[in-house]
């Protein structure tokens, strides 16, 4: 494994790719079906918005949003108190060598697309952006 698993840019390989994103998926099935049973989790619906690998497969940072806000971050931290748990429902599903060891983290992508957007709407980027002249 090892060297073959990146690229020379760094850039994980197609399969970390396509096996985080099954891994991602039954993660989503066993929380929207309601498999963990914990108040902070239960609250609100939690998205599973990407996993990534690492190069060997024995651990993985699952990225999550919980759609109405997460005070506190709990939701994450029950989570992560759950991942045992939810390991060993994901497993059976998983035909894999070995299940990674799952850490949950709060996803701020969206929070960070949100700042940009009002960043480019402001009248001085957009002109410079749209090709304005620059000199006054």
């Amino acid at each position: 494994m090892g060297k073959a698993d990146h690229s020379k840019s760094g850039e994980p390989s197609i399969r970390l790719l396509r096996v985080g994103e099954t891994v991602r998926h039954a993660i989503a099935d066993v929380l929207a079906r309601g498999d963990v049973r914990d108040a902070a989790i239960e609250r609100a619906p939690i998205s599973v918005t990407e996993v990534r690998l690492s190069p060997d497969l024995r651990h993985a940072k699952v990225y999550v949003m919980p759609l109405g806000g997460d005070v506190g971050g709990a939701a994450v931290k029950a989570l992560n108190d759950h991942a045992g748990f939810i390991r060993g429902e994901i497993s059976p599903r998983l035909r894999m060598k070995y299940m990674p060891k799952l850490k949950f983290i709060a996803d701020d992508s969206f929070d960070e697309g949100t700042k940009m957007d009002k960043l480019l709407a402001n009248p001085k980027v957009r002109r410079d952006v749209e090709g304005g002249s620059s000199a006054e």
